[in-house]
């Protein structure tokens, strides 16, 4: 996984995002699987060479396998992630490139083709509790599980106290990352206050700000504290 950080060449979007280490002739290699329909190719690059981060390889793979004006347009584009979502897909989708750059300049929400890597899965799962109000052993729901394994048993799914410990730290950051906006933010920031009785009988204050950000209106909750008894 920390390899993997430093995979940032377009070439790596046309194979599994997650390779297999396999050992061959007590040499350690990394065995990339090609994502085309009906091509069973595994491309190895060995960990002990000089060469251990070229794509060399790969590339000659994409020309063969994708043909030269796909690796052309992939190159040009120079980020993985959006040759995942914009050229690989489009090809497996429908087998041209053309559709693949309709996308510039619209807010449809494109879902890649490249399964999520540890890292990824962890901060979508954040989002997603935090977002939708779940509670972190969601992740150990039989539904749950059954859609994300069905067809890839081997998808990560961090357990509950992972979740938990990644909300924290993401909100450790996020709280920072507020407070600075907040203190650094060159104009006018409004304040507001809610109070309310909870169900269980307890009184409750939320305080809020709210300003302009890159031309659009921004609300922040910012703390919500119980009120004691007088």
């Amino acid at each position: 996984e920390r390899l993997m950080k430093e995979w940032n060449s377009p070439v790596y979007a046309f194979f599994d995002p997650t390779p297999h280490i396999v050992e061959i002739a007590d040499c350690h290699a990394h065995e990339f699987k090609c994502q085309a329909r009906g091509c069973k190719v595994k491309v190895r690059r060995f960990l002990d060479k000089g060469d251990a981060r070229s794509t060399g390889n790969m590339q000659k793979h994409v020309r063969l396998c994708w043909g030269d004006k796909v690796l052309k347009a992939a190159d040009s584009v120079k980020d993985a992630d959006e040759v995942c979502l914009n050229i690989v897909s489009s090809i497996l989708r429908n087998g041209s490139i053309t559709a693949s750059f309709e996308w510039k300049g619209k807010r449809k929400i494109m879902y890649s083709h490249r399964q999520h890597t540890c890292a990824k899965t962890r901060a979508e799962i954040v989002r997603w509790v935090a977002e939708s109000l779940c509670p972190f052993n969601i992740v150990k729901n039989r539904a749950f599980q059954s859609l994300m394994k069905t067809g890839r048993p081997e998808y990560y799914i961090p357990s509950p106290s992972t979740v938990s410990r990644d909300v924290r730290l993401v909100f450790a950051r996020t709280r920072k990352r507020v407070a600075k906006m907040l203190q650094e933010y060159d104009g006018k920031i409004n304040f507001t206050t809610d109070g309310w009785t909870s169900p269980n009988h307890r009184a409750l204050v939320a305080f809020s700000a709210h300003f302009e950000h890159k031309g659009e209106p921004l609300s922040i909750p910012l703390d919500v504290i119980e009120v004691g008894k007088v």
